[in-house]
């Protein structure tokens, strides 16, 4: 008999998006700063992160976590942010999700607490109700009206910036920022992506641009924008994104747009909402860049919605994932 590996989850969503944390049965990836753990993951244990997220028995929408042990005392934990694809520099929604996560397991109560992440050290703010708020990384624009030829739609402008994870902002073309709409946004955003490398559009040092994100006007007048972001992988965000919110608010702030700590209420393209404020910094830019960097706070509700084990069967064709 092959024996069954027994992987402990619990799952939460976070404004929409699921989030899927691993709590025990993970690999052991070592001890050191979190980004260099993400390489030993990727090297020696990268089927196990399909097992946890791609079917058949997740999805493409889904963000898998590992709770890695932190470097510094002050931290309560470091995390590894994974999805269908690969590797996440960060991940705002899953921040969220792990706050509400740590609590429902007695690791943590209300107040601020730090996880280490790929991307820098991210505090979090526990609320009541799922409320929790993430001052996130360093956040700037790198580069302001960036043009990339597109096939099928000629030429697109728009910002590239770092909110936790390189995104280039653009405007949504017209094609309303709905549900029943995905179809097409999702073309659009995938070739925009796909047409950046070919363009020579990067982020700082050459970083890939992983994520798009479209913005247009809110549904809900009460909100200041809404938007769609395109996740590596080719899944859509179903939250306004942490990090794209984060990136959103740098480019926003550089252009005068958003005095620090005016709130703005970020709509996804399923309704759900983000509130984000930023707060000047002139300290270096982290891994967005130094110089003109923000730090964003981004407020949003997490639930737990599963506790779950997971079997991993060395017979089972498919127990690593379909990739």
């Amino acid at each position: 008999m092959s024996p069954v590996q027994r992987v402990a989850v619990i799952d939460s969503h976070t404004a929409g998006e699921p989030t899927r944390i691993v709590i025990s049965g993970g690999p052991d990836l070592g001890y050191g700063p979190v980004a260099d753990r993400v390489g030993v993951f990727r090297d020696r244990f990268d089927s196990f992160r399909s097992a946890v997220v791609n079917e058949p028995r997740g999805h493409d929408a889904v963000v898998g976590a590992l709770i890695v042990p932190p470097v510094s005392a002050r931290a309560v934990c470091g995390v590894i942010f994974f999805n269908n694809v690969g590797y996440l520099r960060g991940c705002g929604h899953g921040t969220m999700g792990l706050a509400v996560t740590l609590a429902h397991l007695g690791r943590v109560g209300p107040g601020r607490h730090t996880v280490e992440t790929p991307s820098g050290d991210v505090a979090f703010e526990l609320g009541e109700g799922g409320r929790v708020s993430i001052e996130n990384v360093p956040s700037r624009r790198s580069r302001e009206s960036a043009r990339v030829d597109v096939p099928g739609y000629g030429t697109v402008i728009g910002d590239v910036a770092f909110g936790g994870n390189w995104f280039f902002l653009t405007d949504h073309r017209g094609i309303p920022l709905e549900r029943r709409r995905i179809e097409p946004l999702t073309a659009f955003a995938s070739a925009v992506r796909s047409a950046l490398p070919r363009g020579g559009i990067t982020g700082d040092d050459g970083s890939e641009i992983d994520h798009v994100e479209l913005f247009g006007p809110p549904a809900d007048p009460a909100n200041d924008a809404r938007n769609f972001v395109l996740c590596p992988g080719g899944a859509y965000d179903r939250s306004p994104c942490g990090t794209g919110t984060s990136a959103k608010l740098a480019c926003l702030h550089a252009e005068g747009k958003l005095p620090p700590d005016r709130v703005w209420r970020q709509e996804s393209v399923i309704g759900s909402v983000f509130e984000g404020r930023v707060r000047e910094t002139g300290g270096a830019g982290g891994a967005g860049g130094a110089g003109g960097a923000v730090i964003p706070t981004i407020t949003g509700s997490a639930f737990v919605t599963a506790e779950s084990t997971l079997l991993i069967d060395g017979r089972d064709p498919f127990g690593h994932g379909i990739p």
